[in-house]
């Protein structure tokens, strides 16, 4: 009998085990959905509006999408720690699922625009769930794993991304982007009914959502956004639609502070940012959001006119800070295990600074493996940065609180990479308006593309983006401060069991 025990706790240990990895393959999947999506899309667009029109209104393919994810992770959160993570993550991936296959049968932009958005709804219940459920699965010395994987996952869809969304394009249909969702999706699914159980828990019984701060705040979120992602595109700053837009989001967020403080059980409770901890990494990971707008969007353009790249040599440019994001990620444990989650934070976003920073001192053209380095040591960095802020805030919390913590330093994340979209395009606008003059800047990005921009062009594209640099420096020095100023030293961890 005394043989038979270990033998009977060693089977049971094994298929927890086991359905624990078949769980963390779900989310891997759900967290592939979201991360390709966009960089499907964007090696598309010349396909998709050859074939549908509306090349004045595309970047509402990712504007509309990115709005429908930012505005929903707050109230994806609550739900999440109302009613369980599994409902919450299997009705954000059929949402997710029915938008993608409608927009495989869009039938003009403005319809696929549309059902980009439906696909929004669901993306931000992926986002925002999965990397609540990957705190739930695995205490404090285990989940810089489960980090290191999505992370893992981020860096593997931003390299193949364009890649297979080109590939799509190019030998089957654009909507082909879209369909390939289902089957991915369909699995990931299977595998969260079946193997996904979670405890009863007392927050389970309390279904009292505050519906009219959550419509507030889709309301809020998408006016504002609206006004900074739209904002010196498709009007001037200090036109009426802007200050119309402003003035109105000023108008709701007013209100959702009156309905908040009222709510029983509010989508943006106040603790969120009366706890130290808490406060200071959404405004850190804000401020991480802006400054990655630099690389992402500024780099290839940077990579093609002023190196003279091809455009498979300026996405790898680019592409080498996702291969040590991760890496760098998964051993910032070793890190913070000896100096703390604080800490550890500041090393990485102090030296994100002093890489930004050198960016513009580099030799004009230059040689691409210079421009390569640093993006290298950047995502090195920036791992270092971010994981242990995630873990950090996450232990600081119980299961009732997980999922809103953790929605609020994604919203804050995803809202400064809307905010630092806007203002560095206006900053590149101006700089390039300042060096060339009168020059119509269609005209210029036309020279650009074509290969055809002159040297004066080529040098104020470089003056543009090193002061795009410049700006993303700022903002990590900001992140910085405020984790010196804000942040404990040592966070304020809860004991699992």
């Amino acid at each position: 009998m005394g043989s038979t025990r270990p033998a009977v706790r060693d089977t049971a240990r094994r298929a927890a085990t086991d359905k624990r990895g078949a769980v963390v393959a779900a989310l891997m999947l759900s967290m592939a959905l979201a991360a390709l999506d966009s960089t499907v899309v964007s090696t598309a667009v010349p396909q998709i509006v050859g074939d549908l029109g509306g090349f004045s209104v595309f970047s509402w393919l990712f504007s509309g999408y990115l709005l429908a994810v930012t505005v929903t992770l707050p109230l994806y959160g609550k739900l999440s720690d109302t009613f369980g993570r599994k409902p919450v993550l299997i009705a954000g991936a059929s949402v997710f699922l029915l938008g993608s296959l409608l927009c495989a049968l869009a039938w003009n932009m403005w319809a696929l625009i549309v059902f980009r958005i439906v696909q929004g709804l669901g993306g931000g219940a992926l986002q925002g769930t999965v990397q609540t459920l990957a705190a739930d699965l695995y205490p404090l010395e285990e989940r810089p794993k489960i980090q290191a994987k999505l992370s893992t996952v981020w860096a593997v869809s931003a390299v193949a991304g364009p890649a297979v969304g080109g590939v799509l394009a190019a030998y089957a249909d654009w909507r082909w982007i879209f369909l390939v969702n289902l089957p991915i999706g369909g699995l990931a699914l299977w595998l969260i009914v079946r193997h996904l159980h979670e405890p009863q828990r007392e927050t389970a019984a309390r279904a009292r959502v505050d519906w009219s701060g959550a419509l507030t705040v889709f309301l809020c979120g998408g006016v504002l956004l609206t006004a900074l992602v739209q904002g010196g595109v498709a009007w001037r700053w200090l036109s009426a639609p802007s200050l119309a837009l402003l003035g109105t989001g000023l108008a709701l967020v007013a209100l959702l502070v009156v309905i908040e403080r009222q709510a029983a059980e509010p989508i943006i409770p106040g603790w969120v940012w009366r706890r130290r901890t808490i406060a200071a990494v959404n405004l850190a990971l804000g401020a991480l959001g802006l400054l990655m707008v630099a690389p992402a969007v500024f780099l290839p353009t940077y990579a093609q006119s002023v190196l003279g790249l091809g455009p498979v040599a300026a996405g790898f440019v680019l592409s080498v800070w996702t291969l040590s994001w991760p890496v760098s990620a998964a051993l910032s444990q070793h890190v913070y295990r000896r100096i703390g989650f604080r800490d550890t934070a500041v090393l990485g976003i102090g030296t994100a600074t002093l890489i930004l920073l050198a960016f513009p001192l580099l030799p004009y053209p230059g040689e691409a493996w210079q421009p390569a380095l640093l993006m290298l040591l950047l995502g090195a960095a920036l791992g270092l940065f971010q994981l242990p802020l995630i873990v950090g805030v996450q232990s600081t919390v119980g299961w009732s609180q997980r999922g809103t913590a953790t929605a609020s330093i994604l919203f804050c994340r995803q809202t400064g990479q809307t905010v630092g979209a806007s203002v560095f395009g206006a900053v590149a606008n101006g700089v390039l308006a300042g060096r060339l003059g009168s020059a119509d800047l269609d005209a210029v990005a036309h020279g650009l593309g074509t290969g055809t921009a002159s040297e004066a062009t080529r040098r104020a594209v470089a003056d543009a983006v090193h002061a795009v640099y410049l700006g993303a420096a700022c903002a990590a020095a900001l992140a910085f401060l405020v984790l010196l100023v804000l942040a404990p030293r040592r966070f304020p961890v809860i004991e699992e069991h």
